[in-house]
């Protein structure tokens, strides 16, 4: 069985991360995101992954290369030589798609994040009958999103983008099931398969909607990425909990290298994930946050609700706040104070910034 992940993309909202990582391969949870969606696919019987990228694909492949050999799954590319939409790479991965045993392939955005019940949507999909099944979430406000509609079976009867009126509160997950015979509606263009494939295949009554039973996220931005992390760490502690970690420092769900080393008197947690070789001082405090590779925290900083990039470092008594979100190899000075502050890669910050929202270049 096959997949395509819908890479694309310059991963614009979650910079500055992406400015030195593309974006499928930067950190979620001490994993790249495309390894979560590609372990998920493999446990549901996949043995290629296309990805479907138009940037840094030389950078994406040769990353990918050791996994392909960790997970013994076949990884392939097809690069994109114009942003083709949502539709039109799969056309393009046609011959890939469609080997010709008429079996069904998976579809997943690749900023998605979820408890990825791909098993049971295959089943779901089979059991219908369906050209195409979508896997759709439940909101508790609809009308900030494209809505779903369905019968009591599942089918798709139409889709109502931001309703005025209460008409359901399922909207599209961003992973999909669907027959090769999907790849004959597609024209080798850019085109939407939200907005012009799948109604269409509603209208021939051959669209079917599954509902996720755990939690989601689309992680591409980062006050979503910080949710998602949390939503994880809940589903970890559920269904994993040797995953997370222990100890007199810890305080709810912490996901810890096994590299990280942990000063004393310090607090970590809740909704933290430390990555590969950290270095967290004595006394310091650190909340709602994700330190990636090689960040340094030193003594009595505090870092809450901000993500760190690589090999960037904490001054001892400052305090990172309120979504920052700082770049590669960035350097703050001792008790600096960041608020809301976006650090491009590869600077030396001395002076304290109140003013949220504000991006030093």
């Amino acid at each position: 069985m096959k997949a395509l992940i819908l890479v694309g993309g310059y991963g614009t909202r979650l910079r500055p991360l992406t400015l030195t990582v593309p974006k499928p391969i930067v950190d979620f949870a001490n994993k790249p995101m495309i390894i979560h969606q590609i372990e998920a696919l493999k446990d549901a019987c996949c043995t290629e992954v296309v990805l479907a990228i138009n940037y840094q694909p030389k950078v994406m492949m040769d990353f990918l290369k050791e996994w392909e050999e960790k997970l013994a799954i076949k990884i392939t590319c097809s690069q994109e030589t114009e942003p083709m939409g949502t539709a039109g790479p799969l056309k393009l991965a046609e011959e890939i798609l469609n080997d010709g045993s008429g079996d069904p392939f998976f579809v997943l955005n690749s900023d998605v994040i979820c408890d990825f019940p791909l098993k049971e949507m295959l089943a779901f999909h089979k059991s219908k009958g369906a050209e195409g099944t979508i896997l759709v979430t439940q909101v508790e406000d609809p009308s900030k999103y494209g809505v779903v509609v369905t019968d009591e079976a599942g089918k798709v009867d139409r889709f109502v983008e931001k309703p005025k009126v209460f008409v359901g509160d399922k909207i599209n997950a961003g992973i999909y099931v669907l027959s090769p015979k999907v790849l004959d509606r597609i024209e080798l263009r850019p085109t939407s398969i939200e907005k012009e494939t799948f109604p269409l295949i509603s209208r021939d009554g051959a669209l079917y909607a599954f509902t996720l039973p755990g939690y989601w996220m689309d992680v591409g931005q980062p006050k979503d990425y910080l949710t998602g992390l949390q939503l994880h760490l809940a589903s970890l502690r559920r269904k994993a909990p040797e995953q997370l970690a222990q100890g007199p420092e810890i305080e709810g769900n912490v996901i810890l290298h096994p590299t990280a080393k942990i000063g004393r008197d310090c607090k970590i947690g809740p909704n933290v994930s430390i990555g590969i070789e950290c270095v967290i001082k004595d006394g310091a405090r650190i909340s709602n946050s994700v330190l990636l590779h090689r960040v340094k925290v030193k003594n009595f900083a505090r870092v809450a609700d901000s993500i760190i990039g690589w090999g960037s470092s904490i001054g001892r008594w400052a305090r990172i706040d309120n979504k920052s979100v700082i770049g590669e190899d960035v350097h703050i000075k001792d008790e600096v104070f960041l608020n809301g502050t976006i650090v491009l890669p590869h600077k030396e910050i001395k002076e304290t910034v109140l003013d949220a929202g504000t991006i030093i270049m």
